[in-house]
Order: structure tokens, then sequence, then C-alpha cells
């Protein structure tokens, strides 16, 4: 049996783009997931009109299902799915977000890919976010990977080659490609000593690359402000661990690659000081 995707009512669109996060591997700053959310809450006429449950493709002790109790009484349970959301930003957008799943991967990738050309999809965005030995203090890079040389060429900005582990989102990218539908990968470059937390400023120069590169429309404005406050909070949290200012100080003066320094405790600490409550 393949991989469903359950449908309300199909949206009627125009030429969608369509936008792609999934939770998991590897999303650094919540670039992708965190861009995603910030266009749908800006999307006018946002609607659910379908999912994939995938609570029999996941690990669910990685991707546990949440529950909901009232007054001690169990009421909810939701296990874990990829939504697909429609709605317009300039022009029309379809949103697939969720957690990566562990199994199955062609056929899941083939059920999106089926329901992009049902929607007349011709551009699918992919978004993500890297761990890299960069500095919170520049500006956030964002890094393309694209279906074809001549997409690749169009976007700019590429990631360097590479031969390794990948993620449910590239096997999709590969697999949009190959069903003749322009596909793009945006990868924001997160330093990788606060790449657990959410990143503002990664999630604004996802939204701002992905603007450019399709129409859509979106502000950053409060995305602006956002930036500022965490770039505050880093700062301040760094002063406690002149180790990491160190590390950092060499980051802001290299002028190429630096290898990724050790120091994964601080970081763990780092991470902890920008999760509490200001």
């Amino acid at each position: 049996m393949g991989v469903v995707l359950n449908v309300d009512v199909w949206p009627e669109l125009r030429e969608p783009v369509m936008v792609v996060a999934l939770t998991g591997w590897v999303d650094a700053g919540l670039a992708g997931t965190g861009a995603v959310a910030a266009l749908a809450e800006q999307m006018g006429s946002a609607k659910r009109f379908g999912s994939i449950d995938i609570a029999d493709l996941c690990d669910l002790q990685q991707t546990r299902p949440t529950v909901r109790l009232d007054d001690g009484v169990t009421s909810e349970l939701i296990f874990p799915s990829v939504d697909f959301v429609a709605g317009t930003a300039g022009r029309d957008v379809v949103l697939v977000t969720g957690p990566e799943p562990s199994i199955r991967w062609r056929s899941f990738t083939a059920t999106i890919v089926e329901a992009a050309n049902r929607l007349g999809v011709r551009t699918a965005v992919c978004l993500g976010g890297m761990p890299a030995p960069v500095s919170h203090r520049r500006p956030v890079s964002v890094m393309a990977t694209a279906s074809s040389r001549s997409i690749a060429q169009e976007v700019g900005d590429l990631r360097g080659d590479y031969v390794g582990p990948t993620g449910a989102q590239t096997v999709l990218q590969f697999d949009l490609g190959e069903a003749g539908i322009r596909a793009i990968g945006l990868w924001a470059q997160v330093p990788h000593y606060v790449g657990g937390t959410p990143s503002p400023a990664a999630i604004r120069a996802v939204l701002e690359r992905l603007r450019d590169l399709t129409g859509i429309e979106v502000d950053l404005r409060g995305l602006d402000e956002q930036a500022d406050l965490y770039l505050e909070k880093v700062e301040e949290g760094l002063s406690e661990y002149p180790d990491v200012v160190e590390m950092i100080r060499q980051l802001d003066e290299a002028s190429g690659p630096v290898p990724l320094p050790s120091g994964d405790e601080l970081a763990r600490e780092i991470e902890k000081f920008l999760r509490e409550e200001p």
C-alpha cells in the first residue's frame, strides 16, 4: 500500500509555488520550519486542505504523538502528519510541512510530487538550515541547491560540492526535478554554536531569498526586530564564556573556511541560556 495524501477538497490555484520544510535532518536555527510558519501567518485565505498520516512511517520514540489533557482526562491524541496548506502571498502558495518520515521516503516523495502535478506547481522550494562555522555577528548567508545546472546558474550562491548523507527534502527536490518541476533548495548557514535554538536572523534570510526567487510577498519587519533582540541575547550569553568569544573572534576575522571548533558543552550552555525567558 502506498503513502496516501488525504484531501478534503483540492484548492483551485494558479501556478502555485510549493514551499516545503520538514523537521528532522537538517534544520538548524529552525530556519526552514520557522520561515514556513512566518509565511503561513501572513498568507491570505490560508487553509489546510490535506495531510499525509505518517504515524506508520516514523519512529514514534523519536517523533512522538502529542496528547491533550482536560482536567486529567485524555481528550485528544495527535499523531504526526505532513500537512498541506494553500493560500495567497502575492501569488498562490502551497505549504508542505511536518516531520521527516523515518522510512519509505520514495513512496512519500512520490505522493508529494503527484500532488504538485495535480495542483499545477511549476516551482518548488525546499527550506532548511545547516550548522556552519560562521559568526552570528555576520549577515546570514543562504546557499542554494537546484535540480538542474540551468536552474543552479539562475539562482546563484550555490552550496559547494558534497558527497554524503542527506535528508528527505533533498530526495524530494531530486524527484520533483525528475518530474519536470523547477526545484530549488535554500539552506541558511547558521552558527553551529547556536544551531539548536530558533534564529530569527536565519528565518528572515531564508524568507528574503525565497521572496527574491519566487515573487512571494512577505513582510520582514517583525523578523528584523526579533533578530535584533536575538543578537543582543546571544551577546549577553557569550559574556560568560570567554572561550566561545575567542572562537567567534576567529570566525569574524577569517577570510576563508574555518575548521569547526570544539566546545560542544559551551554551545549547549549558550543554547540553554537562549531558551530561558528574558
